[in-house]
């Protein structure tokens, strides 16, 4: 069986959504976002930033986000939960508990933003997509989803 390469999972950046969470519901509102209150639901809802689950009675914001910035058919945006106060995940070859949990969708794109492959994989064996869709020297990037609703979890790079 062939080695994993080493591979770098980032959640977002907490900094652009701060601001978000000093707003009243209604200035929420006009940017497109609504306030929730985790209930008991397991997994919990999942924080971009951390790439934690929600625990009951954590508050949370539902925001639209574009997570894929590119000049290409594949720029997307897409509803994402951040919690406040959260650090940044930034680990190289630990695969957060959180993705663990889901089904997901893995995606690769080359430097251009144009998706050079894809996959469908149980959480629980990721590190072997991501080792696939890296064996592509083509691959810049991966993005994983949460393949049942679509939304975007977590960038992969390789580290």
């Amino acid at each position: 069986m062939n080695a994993v390469p080493a591979f770098r999972i980032l959640g977002l950046p907490a900094e652009p959504f701060a601001p978000f969470f000093a707003m009243s519901d209604a200035e929420l509102a006009a940017q497109g976002a609504v306030r929730r209150i985790a209930d008991d639901r397991v997994p919990g809802y999942p924080c971009r930033v951390s790439l934690t689950d929600s625990h009951p009675g954590d508050t949370l914001l539902l925001v639209n986000y574009e997570h894929h910035a590119v000049h290409s058919p594949y720029r997307m945006r897409f509803a994402i939960y951040v919690r406040e106060g959260e650090t940044r995940f930034d680990a190289v070859n630990q695969v957060p508990e959180q993705l663990r949990l889901r089904t997901l969708a893995v995606r690769g794109f080359d430097a251009a933003g144009m998706m050079r492959d894809r996959a469908l994989v149980d959480g629980r064996e990721v590190e072997t997509e991501i080792a696939h869709l890296f064996a592509d020297e083509e691959t810049a990037y991966l993005h994983i989803h949460f393949a049942a609703p679509g939304c975007y979890a977590a960038r992969v790079e390789r580290a």
